[in-house]
Formats: C-alpha cells, structure tokens, sequence
C-alpha cells in the first residue's frame, strides 16, 4: 500500500472522524430527551455522512483509506468512556458537558482538515472545491449548534455565574 504524508494526514482523520460518529450516536441515544426534537441524531448522522465525504475524497486522490483507521475510531471512542468521572456505572452529570466538548473539538478538527482540503484543491482537479466549501460552512454550523448545547449544559451543571473569577 503506498502512502504518503497526505495519506496519513487523511487517514488520521478518518479515524478522529469515526471517533466522533461513534460518541455523536452514543451521545444522541443518551440525551435524545434532553435535547429534544432528534437535533442529536441528525447531527450524528451529519458527522457520519462527512466521514462517508472524506474518505471519497481519499478515494478520488488515490489516497487508501486503512480500516485500521476505522477500528482505531472506534477504539478511541470506547476508551473514552473510561474517564474518571465520579461515576463507575451510570452516567456522571459532567459526562453532558464533557462529551459535548469532545463533539465541539473533533468538528473543529474536521473542519481545519476541509480547510487543508480546500486549499490543495486550487491545485488539484481532483478535489471539489464547491464541495469543500459546503462542508466547512456545514462543519462551522455544527460547531455552533455543539456549542449552544454545551453552553445550556454548562448553565444547568454549575449555574449561569460560571465564569467567576478565582
């Protein structure tokens, strides 16, 4: 298999990628309530369709996309719920704000990574710039809706006053 640094770049971010697909749907089946109207689960379903998006460009680049990218995803994600949260069994109330941040950071990622996408495609045909476009303004109100969830639950966890000096 041949592979390059953008390859592995790609790759990387697959895997980051399928880390947050998976939090996203376990996230969405945990808090479907307290969000409301199934904005968790589309938004899950956003993230896997992006994931879906990158590795066809993978493929239009010529760049393999490693399964083990996949797994590792999937791994991480699952390792992820082992966190010290003062909680062995159930869900910590801190797991909300946690998570949410998690979501917030790996949307943050994809999108410099469609960014990174964008500018290789002022030199290559093979990408869509349109496309890339799309996907950052799609990644950009991702992050806004992650980030109105995460300020409601950082307002219910520790209280409207939360940025309190020391």
């Amino acid at each position: 298999m041949r592979r390059t640094l953008l390859g592995i770049y790609l790759n990387d971010h697959v895997a980051v990628v399928t880390a947050g697909v998976e939090l996203a749907r376990r996230f969405a089946r945990a808090e479907a309530a307290w969000a409301g109207n199934g904005k968790l689960d589309r938004l899950a379903e956003e993230m896997a369709e992006d994931r879906d998006a990158l590795v066809d460009m993978m493929r239009a680049l010529g760049e393999p996309s490693r399964p083990t990218g996949h797994w590792a995803g999937w791994l991480l994600e699952k390792a992820g719920r082992l966190k010290a949260n003062g909680r062995l069994l159930n869900r910590s109330p801190l797991s909300r704000v946690v998570e949410l941040e998690g979501l917030r950071l790996g949307v943050e990622g994809k999108v410099a990574a469609w960014r990174t996408l964008r500018a290789r495609a002022a030199v290559d045909p093979r990408l869509d710039a349109d496309r890339l476009d799309e996907l950052i303004a799609n990644g950009r109100s991702q992050a806004t809706r992650l980030e109105r969830l995460r300020a409601r639950a950082v307002a219910e966890l520790f209280g409207e006053e939360t940025d309190q000096a020391a």
